[in-house]
């Protein structure tokens, strides 16, 4: 590769106890919107108040709270969060959660400074500006705080949609890894091969960057090696600090190379069925999907491979790309998720048509940088070998 672009502007505070950090930071305004989920762990376990507590010792920073944020954040919040934060004067936004609670305030924030239906700029409204957003994960798996993306549903037409440009990448985050010691195993399963396939995907894309290699494969490796035990015991800190570093790792690889399809189709799935969550969509149709790629990136999956550590001594060449395959599930194995059952979330095989179209109309970009075109008759096989 003879060019590539690289831009990365957020500042990252990175490790156990960084979170208070935020009583002394540089912050963008005098009064937050913060943006959470609906979920209890960030008040359960007083994140939420220390960090509304470190905004008032850090020069009497006022803070307003918007906890409604769905597992698949959706429009309505987007355009009600916004109008909360102008009625109220926010001047800037923290996304304090994981995935969700982060691209929410970030599409928050494009709505809240420009006015309008945040669709339009999914649809190519130009976005110039938007308020200033802080980003504090307590989970390890979509790297939002070290990219500019952000994933909503639009709940009228089930489109799951990512969106993103310069205005939208935090200005501040905060990965603390100590805030992740309270997520649930099959939470940190979910979140931590979400990074995995950032990364393995920005890897094979066709728009991979020297780059975004150096941070996938690093990204890779740790959570094939750190993942399994962070699952295994949630207070173990070490594993939980690789996991997260590799989840911003991902982030970063979102911001050089791409996520593929694989995404596109899981945003059908959960955007038809919500409930599903995004990390468990994608482990159920990963098997078939990189099988199916294979064959079309042999060099790049033997690399995967052998930077994951497997031997390869003895396999003929021919077999080397099923290598990384045979590992991605061996790592799932390991992690007690390589039986999730799409039937489970009320997923039926006559909606893999309508998924298909979904892939294509709501997230159809990412099928360009697959290594090879993915058709429609592609998109459905996958599901149907992966359904349970």
């Amino acid at each position: 590769m003879s060019q590539f672009n690289y831009y990365i502007p957020t500042r990252i505070l990175f490790g156990a106890g960084q979170l208070d950090a935020l009583g002394r930071a540089k912050l963008p305004g005098h009064k937050a919107l913060i943006v959470t989920t609906n979920g209890k762990s960030v008040k359960r376990f007083g994140y939420l108040d220390r960090v509304i507590a470190l905004l008032q010792q850090n020069g009497g920073v006022e803070a307003v709270v918007f906890d409604k944020v769905l597992p698949n954040p959706v429009k309505s919040h987007v355009h009600e969060a916004a109008e909360l934060c102008r009625k109220e004067g926010c001047d800037f936004l923290i996304g304090l959660g994981g995935g969700s609670a982060i691209d929410s305030a970030k599409s928050i924030a494009v709505v809240a400074k420009n006015g309008g239906d945040y669709w339009d700029y999914i649809n190519g409204k130009p976005v110039t500006e938007a308020l200033p957003v802080v980003a504090i994960t307590t989970t390890a798996g979509t790297g939002t705080e070290a990219d500019p993306w952000t994933v909503i549903t639009n709940e009228a037409t089930q489109e799951k949609v990512g969106f993103g440009c310069d205005a939208t990448f935090p200005v501040l985050s905060i990965v603390d890894p100590e805030l992740m010691l309270s997520v649930p195993a099959n939470l940190t399963a979910y979140q931590g091969f979400d990074a995995f396939f950032h990364a393995s995907e920005g890897y094979m894309a066709n728009i991979a960057t020297p780059v975004s290699d150096v941070f996938a494969l690093k990204s890779m490796k740790l959570i094939y090696d750190y993942l399994p035990k962070a699952v295994a015991d949630g207070s173990n800190l070490e594993a939980r600090e690789k996991v997260a570093l590799a989840n911003t790792l991902a982030g970063m690889v979102e911001s050089t190379s791409s996520c593929t399809s694989e995404h596109s189709l899981e945003h059908a799935m959960s955007g038809m069925y919500p409930g599903l969550p995004h990390g468990a969509g994608l482990i159920m149709i990963s098997m078939a999907y990189y099988t199916h790629f294979a064959k079309y990136a042999p060099k790049r999956f033997v690399e995967m491979a052998e930077n994951l550590g497997v031997d390869l001594n003895g396999v003929a060449e021919a077999d080397r790309p099923m290598a990384f395959v045979n590992a991605l599930g061996d790592l799932q194995a390991a992690c007690g998720v390589d039986d999730l059952r799409m039937s489970d979330y009320g997923i039926k095989p006559e909606d893999f048509p309508r998924m298909a179209q979904l892939a294509r109309d709501a997230m159809g970009g990412l099928f360009a940088y697959d290594p090879s075109p993915l058709s429609d008759e592609d998109v459905i096989r996958i599901f149907t070998q992966s359904y349970r």
